[in-house]
């Protein structure tokens, strides 16, 4: 079988010559930046970047809301030659300070505040800068840097991404991969010029950085918005007359119960979903609520970007499905020996094309564990992605998802590592062992659960709860913690993480 050719690309760092020279490219705040304006900031913030965290191929990491800088940064560390390591803003010190080391990083753009949660974790090769003085550079008259010529498969970017097995795992991304995630995306939504998008996701993840990238590739406006209520999503959209929004179910569900102004609701025409399933519910809520907006579902891998879609017209009556592959995907549902199950056959789904990444950062393990070479029938080969989800495919083509086949938690758009959460716990010193497992939520897709087996003989519930304040991220907190005066165990002697769950269900049940 002759095998499909891969699409051409260009270096990521291109996409601000996508739009006409004076289309609006950025909208942040009260300002804007035109194209031009664009491709002239990410020049000079990239000479700056290369001049302090030495020379190509060093990573630099970006850790802060979502300013101007942290918005150039993925085009102006590639044109430096650098690989970009965005570290999403909600993360505390001990994860931040992990994934500096892991990556290896020379570089942490960051305020003063962020670079002090640190204190003295931050490993000592990683220099800091401040975002005040990246700002500066944009404006500046300072040294540019001309488009880069870099090649298809160098890399550009390390996304890190909660890990079965505990701390973040950093996937690898090459400038193919990102410029094709973006022309995909901003093909099949048919984003055009005309177009703003409210970037209300984090920066640090794919589908977060996929608002930029696939806006700036279609010459369309990104306006990026940190929100704390729905209330400031509802007043964005209306400033700056946003066509389209891309969400996960827990803000789809705080957004239809806001008040909107007729106009404002009317103005989106395009709404996208990742993270999560939406319900039938939640789709005709979201129907009432946006009148004249498309609604389209998403999944996606950070370790192959985005993987299916579901067409707007699909929705009304396929309203649980995952779709189909997007654009420059293949999409298989196989058996464990690699043949293609049957239709309505429960099966792993397994990403193959030019959008899988590289493997996982100095992880060969890991990497091992998902990148394995494609199934035989498949029409590009090459590596592709084992992503460990079971789906089934009806007699239409269209994917269903049934199940993970680890532990992982997806909470509110998050994907969340038990083993992260339980580490974190024991390192209190106030237990000696704990197991965490999501269970069904309504508003978040899954709470986390926390079990624990305390020390002193009894439940110091409140020094516990302040430590994981501390020292988690909000999306990691346990919505329940229960003390236990012993843990079952199976044959091996590990913990029974299935009876723990059973045992838990059924008090809560009872």
């Amino acid at each position: 079988m002759t095998k499909a050719e891969n699409p051409s690309s260009r270096p990521i760092d291109h996409l601000a010559l996508r739009g006409a020279p004076g289309a609006f490219a950025l909208l942040i705040g009260e300002g804007v930046m035109t194209f031009a304006e664009l491709d002239a900031g990410v020049a000079r913030l990239a000479s700056w970047l290369l001049d302090q965290a030495g020379g190509p191929g060093d990573r630099v990491a970006s850790w802060s809301a979502k300013t101007r800088a942290a918005c150039l940064m993925p085009l102006a560390a590639a044109r430096a030659g650098l690989i970009h390591v965005p570290v999403n803003p909600l993360l505390k010190g001990p994860q931040v300070a992990h994934i500096l080391a892991d990556s290896g990083a020379t570089l942490l753009i960051t305020n003063g505040a962020r670079a002090d949660m640190l204190g003295d974790a931050r490993p000592a090769g990683c220099a800091v800068q401040d975002l005040t003085v990246a700002e500066t550079v944009i404006d500046s008259e300072g040294e540019s840097l001309p488009p880069s010529s870099a090649g298809p498969d160098d890399l550009a970017a390390v996304l890190y991404t909660s890990g079965s097995t505990g701390r973040p795992k950093g996937v690898m991304l090459s400038h193919a991969n990102l410029w094709l995630g973006a022309e995909s995306v901003a093909s099949y939504l048919k984003l055009v010029p005309d177009d703003r998008v409210l970037a209300v996701l984090p920066l640090s993840f794919d589908y977060g950085q996929n608002q930029l990238l696939s806006a700036w590739y279609a010459g369309a406006a990104v306006a990026p918005l940190d929100y704390l209520t729905p209330r400031d999503v509802v007043k964005a959209v209306a400033r700056h007359r946003a066509t389209t929004l891309a969400g996960v179910p827990p803000l789809w569900v705080q957004l239809v119960e806001s008040d909107w102004p007729a106009e404002a609701a009317a103005h989106l025409k395009r709404l996208t979903n990742s993270g999560g399933a939406l319900t039938p519910s939640l789709i005709d809520a979201m129907r009432a609520t946006f009148p004249n907006a498309e609604i389209t579902p998403m999944y996606g891998l950070t370790e192959a970007f985005r993987s299916t879609y579901l067409e707007p017209k699909l929705v009304a009556d396929h309203p649980t499905s995952m779709g189909r592959a997007i654009p420059h995907a293949e999409i298989l549902v196989c058996r464990p020996d690699g043949t293609i199950t049957a239709d309505e056959e429960p099966g792993e789904l397994v990403h193959c094309g030019p959008l899988v990444a590289q493997g996982y950062w100095q992880d060969a393990e890991r990497t091992a564990d998902r990148f394995k070479p494609a199934p035989r029938v498949s029409r590009y080969g090459g590596m592709a992605v084992w992503s460990g989800d079971t789906v089934r495919r009806d007699a239409n083509h269209l994917l269903y998802f049934v199940g993970r086949d680890d532990a992982m938690i997806k909470t509110a758009g998050n994907r969340v590592s038990p083993t992260e959460v339980e580490e974190v716990a024991v390192a209190s010193g106030l237990i000696f062992e704990a197991v965490a497992f999501g269970v069904p939520d309504a508003r978040l897709g899954a709470a986390i659960v926390l079990i624990v087996r305390g020390k002193r003989g009894g439940a110091d519930e409140a020094g516990l709860a302040a430590y994981l304040r501390q020292n988690l991220p909000n999306f990691m907190q346990p919505q329940a913690i229960e003390w236990r005066d012993a843990l079952p165990r199976n044959p091996n002697g590990k913990l029974d993480r299935v009876a723990i769950a059973a045992d838990w269900a059924q008090k809560v049940a009872a």
